[in-house]
């Protein structure tokens, strides 16, 4: 029966996720087990796709990336796929009415990486964010809603600054890797090489505005998710006060983490606060 080899895709999914994010897992946890599956699932195919242009080095990326989307268009189209990342992926997307063209968008920045090192105007840059975050956030919304529309449309601007802002403090952790491995810079106008205070606070006071708007739908989300979010929200809002307190020449030069001691004492003042209703 089918039912056995979708488990089987289900723990693919979960595996991926908790092998290539401990924290993003780690906030998984804290969702309701009854939308947790499906945020596993749609995490092991963005994180699938991301890998086959970021890290098989060693293989031909173009082809390679050429067949995953081949076998993701038989996946949606027979709800069925050998893949067992993508068999659990389709599920999702066929449970809770994910519109294709958002998995459109993700595919098309994914393709971009294989081609496009530099980003030198803002429309390309937006262009890249929205594909490559903004709708993996509505993904994710589509699965904490539940099928209400009207949540869907009131939550989905926050949604999308808080995918923003996700990826921009990974941009900005990421600059020393992004440009030295993959050859590539995301924020345009900024030369990296010469990475100085006022272009880092310009990029962080954008990252802290599409905080401030994705916090805003976390205050609105339903139960089962608010608390998974929320917890996700405050690691990377850490994060980003570590790349703000750490000087330019610093940030170009290594990659700042959060250690896992500070992640406890953030989970723990995170349950605090919700417990409490302080969101």
């Amino acid at each position: 029966m089918k039912s056995l080899f979708d488990t089987v895709s289900f723990d693919c999914s979960k595996i991926v996720t908790k092998s290539y994010s401990t924290s993003f897992a780690g906030a998984v946890k804290m969702l309701a087990p009854s939308i947790r599956q499906d945020i596993y699932n749609i995490y092991g195919f963005v994180r699938l796709a991301d890998e086959i242009v970021d890290s098989f080095h060693d293989y031909n990326k173009q082809e390679l990336f050429e067949r995953f989307e081949t076998d993701l268009k038989a996946a949606l189209t027979d709800r069925i796929s050998l893949n067992p990342i993508l068999n659990s992926f389709q599920n999702t997307v066929y449970k809770h009415q994910i519109p294709h063209n958002l998995i459109e968008a993700f595919m098309s920045s994914m393709k971009q990486d294989l081609i496009k090192n530099f980003y030198t105007t803002k429309e390309e840059y937006e262009d890249y964010i929205y594909g490559s975050a903004d709708v993996v956030g509505l993904m994710c919304l589509k699965v904490f809603v539940k099928g209400n529309s009207e949540s869907y449309e009131k939550l989905k601007h926050s949604a999308m600054r808080l995918g923003s802002a996700f990826q921009k403090v990974n941009f900005l952790r990421d600059l020393k890797a992004d440009y030295e491995d993959l050859n590539r810079t995301y924020f345009p106008n900024t030369d990296l090489k010469n990475l100085n205070e006022e272009a880092k606070n310009r990029i962080i006071k954008e990252i802290e505005a599409d905080f401030a708007a994705g916090f805003q739908g976390i205050k609105n989300l339903p139960i089962e998710a608010k608390f998974g979010v929320y917890t996700a929200y405050i690691y990377y809002k850490k994060l980003l006060s570590k790349l703000k307190k750490t000087p330019s020449a610093e940030i170009k030069n290594t990659r700042i983490r959060v250690p896992d001691y500070q992640k406890m004492g953030l989970l723990a003042n995170c349950y605090l606060k919700y417990r409490l209703n302080l969101l």
